[in-house]
């Protein structure tokens, strides 16, 4: 979304922001602009429309699914994130067109979002299986991180003279050019197999690393350089049975970044909801969901 931006140069103009109750959006000396000026101009852009279809989303999932989605757990992912993007976190709420009051409202749409897609789509035995095949439990390694393969090779005989978590350290803080690990061991957070922020070779190279203390006996090359890859803990993958309900929840996770999927529930709840647009100009601000003056849809497991 865009921001937009009302500038007052060089004038010396005084504005009041009026009450609603009278009408009048903003006073100034020998003008005025209404609410029905203000709507009209709003309704035209992709803004205003982008609004109001959020606003008829989340209406119609908080309807639906009353109290599902608390203050607390919005809050609380609002939190995480603003924690996450540290000072940057204004500016790029800024730079995508969000208030803290929107984001935070985007955020409650989302959770609505995941609480309708548990209800409507449920993971079939097939598809349980077939995640199975990939699945991963968590690992959490260290790396060491370099730019040849001939350093990589020497860092992998050194550890080897002393196969110890301190000796690896060691040669992270002297030898990795990885800045933000390097300092702490070159230790990364725990993944599993639907990690989508590393390399999709240097997961498979520690995927196949069997107990903590094992490290690839070859370098691992990736868009960065070459990787010594070292186990430091390695879940126990278990049966199927077992771990049905991570396998679920992997399933509706990938569910959540299809576009497709997540269109097909959103279409299902607005159907449900029998929206009814009484402004013609704005007839079409569900028709990425729904058919041009139509509420009926469908989506299907």
């Amino acid at each position: 979304m865009k921001k937009w931006i009302l500038g007052v140069v060089g004038l010396f103009v005084a504005v009041t922001l009026a009450g609603c109750s009278s009408g009048t959006v903003a006073n100034m000396k020998g003008a005025k602009i209404t609410k029905d000026e203000y709507y009209n101009a709003m309704k035209k852009t992709t803004t205003g429309q982008a609004t109001l279809r959020n606003m008829i989303v989340l209406k119609a999932l908080e309807q639906q699914y009353p109290n599902k989605v608390s203050d607390k757990k919005v809050n609380s992912q609002f939190n995480k994130l603003k924690k996450q993007y540290g000072s940057s976190f204004d500016s790029t709420l800024e730079q995508n067109g969000y208030t803290e009051s929107s984001f935070k409202d985007q955020i409650r749409t989302t959770l609505y979002s995941e609480v309708a897609l548990k209800d409507m789509k449920k993971p079939t035995t097939k598809q349980i299986e077939a995640q199975w095949k990939k699945y991963q439990p968590k690992i959490q390694v260290q790396h060491i991180l370099v730019k040849t393969e001939d350093e990589a090779k020497q860092i992998i005989s050194d550890y080897q003279k002393d196969p110890t978590e301190k000796n690896f350290e060691a040669l992270a803080k002297k030898n990795s050019i990885d800045t933000g690990t390097k300092n702490k061991g070159g230790k990364l957070t725990a993944f599993d197999n639907t990690d989508t922020s590393l390399d999709s070779t240097f997961k498979t190279a520690a995927f196949k690393l069997k107990k903590p203390g094992d490290i690839t006996t070859t370098p691992v090359k990736t868009q960065y350089g070459y990787h010594v890859i070292r186990a430091i803990s390695i879940g126990k993958k278990g049966t199927m049975k077992e771990h049905k309900k991570d396998l679920e929840n992997q399933i509706y996770t990938s569910w959540q970044s299809d576009q497709t999927v997540m269109n097909g529930v959103i279409t299902k709840v607005l159907k449900k909801a029998n929206v009814s647009i009484k402004d013609n100009d704005l007839k079409d601000v569900l028709s990425s969901y729904l058919s041009s003056g139509s509420s009926s849809s469908s989506t299907s497991n």
